[in-house]
C-alpha cells in the first residue's frame, strides 16, 4: 500500500438496486482501498450495515422500500422506468456528495451503469472528475453482435446485424429513451449542455474507463462495446465470509439428502406464488428444499418437515451441500452457483435475467424455465428440476465452469487498471 494515499484520488464508489448490485462495488472498493486510495461508497441506505460491516466510509443515499411493491417492478419492459424513478433522490445525494468535496481534492467516480449519466452531470459541476462505469453483466452492454436474447425475446443467429440495431433502436425509443432523456436533457440545460438523444449512447461514451465485471469466457469482447474497456471476472464478495450456518439450517441439512436451494433475489416481494409452486415441485419429486428469503411472508406459512426457511445464509457456505439452486438469473447469484459447481434452474423475469439464463444454458451448467404463470406451475417446476438433477451433461457442464472460476481470472487486473486511470497521470 502506498504511504501516500493524500496523493491520490478519491474514489467515490456509486452503486444502486440491492445486494446484488452492491456486492461487486464493494469487492472494488475493497481492492482500491489496498492499493493506496481513499474510498466512500455511496449506496442506498438500506445497506448501511453490509458497507460499514466491510470497514468502508459510508455515505447514504435516499431509497424507498415501497418501490418492492411495485407491480411493474420485474415486469421486463416496464420494470426499467421503475426502477429509474426509484433512484432519483439518490442521485440527487450524490450530486449534493460530490459538490461539497474539497474543491482541490482529485476525485474519481466509480459508478453503476445506471449512475453513469449522473456521473457526467456531477462532472460538467466539477471539471476534472473522471469516471469509471462498472458493468454487471453481459447484457448491460449494448451489442449486436453476441446478441441470444433482448429481453425476453430469442434472436437467432441469423438475423442480419441490421435487423438487429433496428431492434435495439426500438427497446431504446420505447422504453428507454422515454423514461430518461427528458428528464436528464432537463438538467443539461440547466448546465448550458446540448441535448442528448440516447441514453445508452450517453452511458457509452461519457467514462473515461469501462469494465466487465464477468469473464470472457461467459461473454468475450464484442466490436461495438465501449473504449477504453478491461475485462475483468466475477468480483465475488461474502460480507460474512468465516460465518457459520445457522444451527437449525446445518442439522437441517444434514438431516437427509441434498435439498433444492431456492431464492428469488434479496428485493423481491412477488415471489410468493413462485415459492409455493417450488414447494409443491418439490414434494412431487420427493425432494427436500430449503427457501431462502429475507421476506418469511413470501414463503408458504406451513412448511412440512422436508422444507426449511432461512433468512440468509451465504450462498458459498450452503451450495456445496445443495442439489441444484432454483434463482431468478441475478449475476451474482449464478456465479455463486458456477464457484460452487451446483446446477442452477433459472426462471428469469425482468433486467439481465434473460440474457444470464441463456448463458448458464449454453455452458450446460443449468436450465431456464420462463417465468409465466403457467410454465412455473409446480408441474412445470417438477418436470424441468427432475431433467437437471438427472442430466450427466448439466452436472459435467458444472464440474467445468467451476474448473474456470477456481483457475482465477482478472479481477486484479481490473483493480489495477482502475487505480491507474484515475490516477494523476496514469492513463490506460
Amino acid at each position: 500500500m502506498s504511504d501516500d494515499s493524500s496523493v491520490l484520488p478519491h474514489i467515490v464508489v456509486v452503486t444502486t438496486g440491492s445486494a446484488g448490485d452492491l456486492f461487486p462495488f464493494l469487492r472494488l472498493a475493497l481492492g482500491l482501498r489496498a492499493r493506496g486510495h481513499a474510498v466512500t461508497v455511496l449506496a442506498p441506505d438500506m445497506h448501511e450495515e453490509l458497507v460499514r460491516h466491510s470497514g468502508l466510509a459510508f455515505h447514504p443515499m435516499p431509497a424507498d422500500p415501497a418501490v418492492l411493491n411495485d407491480p411493474d417492478l420485474w415486469h421486463p419492459r416496464r420494470g426499467f422506468g421503475v426502477v429509474w424513478r426509484a433512484m432519483r433522490a439518490g442521485m440527487e445525494a450524490m450530486h449534493a456528495f460530490v459538490a461539497a468535496l474539497p474543491p482541490d481534492q482529485p476525485c474519481t467516480l466509480l459508478v453503476h451503469p445506471l449512475a453513469v449519466a449522473h456521473a457526467d452531470l456531477c462532472r460538467a459541476e466539477r471539471p476534472g472528475i473522471r469516471i469509471v462505469a462498472g458493468f454487471l453483466a453481459p447484457s448491460n452492454l449494448r451489442t449486436v453482435h453476441d446478441l441470444p436474447v433482448l429481453g425476453p425475446f430469442p434472436v437467432p443467429r441469423w438475423m442480419p446485424l441490421a435487423l438487429r440495431r433496428w431492434m435495439w433502436r426500438g427497446v431504446e425509443v420505447s422504453a428507454i429513451n422515454p423514461v430518461v432523456v427528458p428528464e436528464l436533457n432537463a438538467a443539461r440545460r440547466l448546465q448550458g449542455r446540448a441535448p442528448v438523444s440516447s441514453y445508452m449512447d450517453e452511458m457509452y461514451s461519457a467514462p473515461d474507463l469501462s469494465v466487465t465485471l464477468f469473464p470472457e469466457w461467459l461473454a468475450a469482447r464484442q466490436p461495438d462495446w465501449p473504449s477504453p474497456l478491461v475485462c475483468g471476472d466475477f468480483p465475488l464478495y461474502d460480507p460474512h465470509p468465516d460465518a457459520a450456518i445457522a444451527p437449525a439450517l446445518a442439522q437441517f441439512m444434514r438431516a437427509g439428502s441434498a435439498p433444492l436451494i431456492v431464492t428469488h433475489g434479496t428485493g423481491n416481494l412477488q415471489a410468493a406464488a413462485f415459492f409455493a409452486s417450488a414447494l409443491a415441485a418439490a414434494q412431487r419429486l420427493g425432494r427436500r428444499i430449503v427457501f431462502l428469503t429475507p421476506h418469511r411472508a413470501q414463503v408458504p406459512a406451513s412448511l412440512p418437515p422436508t422444507a426449511f426457511w432461512q433468512d440468509y445464509c451465504p450462498l458459498a457456505a450452503l451450495l456445496p451441500g445443495a442439489a441444484a439452486l432454483v434463482h431468478h438469473g441475478g449475476v451474482g447469484t449464478m456465479a455463486e452457483a458456477m464457484r460452487a459447481g451446483t446446477p442452477q434452474l433459472i426462471v428469469p423475469m425482468a433486467y439481465d435475467q434473460f440474457d444470464n439464463a441463456f448463458r448458464v444454458t449454453a455452458l450446460h451448467a443449468g436450465l431456464t424455465l420462463k417465468a409465466t404463470s403457467a410454465s412455473a406451475s409446480a408441474s412445470a417446476l417438477g418436470d424441468i428440476l427432475e431433467r437437471l438433477l438427472q442430466s450427466p451433461e448439466i452436472h459435467i457442464g458444472c464440474a467445468a465452469v467451476k474448473a474456470r472460476l477456481a483457475a482465477g481470472g482478472s479481477l486484479d487486473g481490473v483493480i489495477d487498471a482502475i487505480s491507474k486511470t484515475v490516477s494523476k497521470t496514469g492513463k490506460i
